[in-house]
Order: structure tokens, then C-alpha cells, then sequence
């Protein structure tokens, strides 16, 4: 597979944060907060109805199969289920959880053995995005002003992440994503998720929402 690389030198349109619509918000900010990746989201309170797969996940990548248990343990302690056990396979080491408030999250490193003991450091978070056209919406986006790092034709997308996100955005089938985590593609009704830009509001043709980074304030302590 031939993989295309895209680059600019600037993006009108950037992911400044990641807010997760959440029914109880205490609950979960204790939650993020034990799982250690609340500096990563933000949450508010919704009770937008919901079934299934909600089309995306959030992945954190580490440095060793260790690491990724400590993850794994910390979230299961804190009240996530096991979607996936964390398992060796051709690419490395991961498994799946879900979050009381229905997040779901990939826990991976590509290393098979450990070098170290296990940390609490983070190398990337990626919003993966389930789709049903990657090359389209890929477009959209393009149109938008985001710049795509890598490409895999109509497999996956990633863009270049925007100065104030500490996530990077990617794109990937729904139905693909959906068999990686281990559940059922179907789903219905809100994403639960809202994405902020740094330009203002628009939604995607897969219907997820962005709105101004501005008027996503976190919900307060």
C-alpha cells in the first residue's frame, strides 16, 4: 500500500480541544481523572439520546506493553469494562475499554517487550473518527483548511495536529473501527462528542459536530 503524504504551511481550520457529552459530568471528570487523561478532554453535560456505537474512539499510544496494563488496570479499577483484552498482536500490544459514560478507548504501543518498567507518560492521543467515505470526507476537511499528514487512500487519514490540541485527528472506516474495538458498527442518534475549531461551527458528512473552541468552556470543578 502506497501511503501519500500532504503537507502546507498553514491550516485555516485546527482541532483545538475535545469535548465528551456526558450524562454526569462529576462522575466522569473522577473517572478521566484516575484513568489519567483528563488533561486530554473535556467534558458537559448532555443526555442526548444514544445506541450503539457512537462512530469514534480515542487512542492513546505508549511505550510498552506495561505501560499499556497500567492504563488498562487503572481504567478497569475506576469502573471502564473490557471491550478488548490487552493482547500481543502482528502490530504490537493494546486493548480496548469503555468508559462509564460509554467513551470508548484503545489502550496500544507498537512494542511487543517491555525495555523499562511500565510509566504514566502518554506519546500521543489520537480522535479516530469512524466514516463511511474516507476519501470524501477527508476532502471536506481538506476544504475546511486541516492538513493531511498521511493517507492511506480510502482506508485512514490523519491531519496534522493544531498547536493548541494536545489530540490528532485521523479518519477511518466506521465499519473497520468498529471490528478493531471489538463491537457491533450499528449505532444511532449523538455522537456525544463535540469537536472545537479554531475557526467556528460547522458538522461533517458523518455528522459530527464542531463549534468554536470559544464557547466550549469545560464544565467547572
Amino acid at each position: 500500500m502506497v501511503m501519500a503524504t500532504t503537507t502546507s504551511t498553514a491550516a485555516a481550520t485546527a482541532l483545538a480541544s475535545v469535548t465528551l457529552e456526558v450524562a454526569d459530568p462529576e462522575a466522569a471528570r473522577r473517572f478521566y481523572s484516575a484513568f489519567g487523561v483528563d488533561t486530554y478532554v473535556r467534558l458537559r453535560v448532555c443526555e442526548a439520546h444514544s445506541t450503539g456505537f457512537r462512530g469514534f474512539t480515542l487512542a492513546l499510544t505508549v511505550s510498552g506493553p506495561a505501560t499499556v496494563d497500567s492504563f488498562v488496570g487503572t481504567a478497569l479499577d475506576a469502573g471502564a469494562t473490557v471491550l478488548k483484552p490487552a493482547a500481543k498482536s502482528l502490530w504490537g500490544y493494546g486493548g480496548v475499554v469503555q468508559a462509564p459514560d460509554g467513551t470508548i478507548w484503545k489502550i496500544a504501543t507498537s512494542a511487543k517487550k517491555d525495555t523499562g518498567p511500565a510509566t504514566r507518560e502518554i506519546d500521543e492521543v489520537v480522535l479516530l473518527l469512524g466514516v463511511e467515505d474516507v476519501k470524501a470526507t477527508k476532502q471536506f476537511y481538506v476544504g475546511r483548511g486541516l492538513t493531511v499528514a498521511k493517507s492511506f487512500g480510502g482506508k485512514y487519514a490523519e491531519f496534522a495536529p493544531g498547536r493548541s490540541s494536545p489530540v490528532k485527528l485521523a479518519l477511518y472506516k466506521r465499519r473497520a473501527l468498529a471490528k478493531d474495538l471489538g463491537v457491533p458498527a450499528d449505532g444511532t442518534g449523538s455522537h456525544r462528542i463535540v469537536l472545537g475549531s479554531t475557526v467556528g461551527t460547522f458538522t461533517d458528512p458523518d455528522g459530527f459536530v464542531w463549534e468554536a473552541a470559544a464557547s466550549l468552556a469545560p464544565t467547572p470543578s
